[in-house]
């Protein structure tokens, strides 16, 4: 019996029908799968069915925070407003399919300079986080702040800063997100930022340095299971995987993306297991 949840993301099966991931992930053992936060391109009732059927359940939602209409701190009031209405959509997305958590990047990927003073984007990093966080509240969802790589967003690069966007939020169904990738950048230790986190971590992304699979990369995971062990995670571990490429999307429809399929998702899952017995081989 594993120690940890394990989830992987379902964006780099984007060009695939549901069906096949959500097959593929039930067959390499994994026990959830995270979906893609479009709702417009999902079927409720669809995947209620294959995942029920399949024995697994939806560990999350990967909220796609991309473009001007979804920055909560926008300059422009109604891109904000656009911004939370997609963010409640997520929520009742994840809400229908059972999903307890959805992620939110208050500034979207991509948007590497800050519009307006850094004292007023905090602010309204504040308001319309705490505003999605209470919608979500209302229909039973949790949220997870996740900071990406100074090459990605200019507003959240560090889990100390997420921690201490959601302290001034007051959520108490929210908390942050740590993923390897951006970590690897970004922190002088994944697993100390995560020892700093603490109880506070509610969702995590593995990917390897290059964001393969574990063992693909130079990433050392040891340390961040034990860490993760130790401050009593008891959220998913997600795989987010992507190829390596400036526009990996452009990659995968190129169909470069291939070996981020069966091979990857065995992969990822096995090295987990098989580090989480190195670690604790009595239990």
């Amino acid at each position: 019996m594993s120690r940890f949840k394990y989830s992987y993301n379902a964006i780099v099966y984007y060009q695939e029908d549901i069906a096949k991931g959500i097959d593929r992930v039930a067959r390499y053992g994994y026990d959830a799968i995270e979906l893609v936060g479009e709702p417009a391109t999902h079927n409720v009732d669809e995947i209620n069915k294959l995942t029920s059927d399949a024995g697994i359940d939806v560990s999350s939602i990967c909220s796609i925070w991309f473009g001007e209409e979804r920055d909560l701190i926008n300059p422009s009031a109604a891109n904000r407003q656009k911004a939370l209405d997609y963010g409640k959509s997520v929520a009742d997305f994840a809400a229908a399919v059972g999903a307890p958590t959805i992620i939110v990047g208050p500034s979207p990927v991509g948007k590497t300079e800050a519009l307006a003073s850094d004292e007023q984007e905090w602010e309204w990093a504040v308001e319309n986080v705490r505003t999605l966080g209470e919608y979500a509240a209302s229909v039973g969802i949790n949220i997870t702040l996740e900071p990406w790589n100074r090459y990605e967003t200019h507003f959240l690069n560090r889990l100390d800063r997420a921690v201490e966007l959601l302290d001034a939020t007051g959520l108490k169904n929210a908390g942050v997100h740590g993923d390897l990738f951006h970590m690897n950048i970004e922190e002088d230790s994944i697993h100390g930022a995560f020892a700093r986190a603490g109880s506070k971590v509610n969702h995590v992304h593995l990917a390897d340095s290059n964001r393969a699979a574990p063992g693909v990369g130079h990433i050392d995971f040891r340390p961040t299971l034990q860490t993760l062990k130790d401050i009593n995670f008891d959220g998913y571990l997600t795989f987010e995987l992507l190829p390596a490429a400036s526009n990996p999307f452009a990659m995968m429809a190129r169909g470069g993306h291939l070996e981020f399929l069966d091979p990857y998702t065995e992969k990822a899952i096995n090295e987990m297991k098989k580090l989480e017995q190195e670690l604790w081989p009595n239990e």
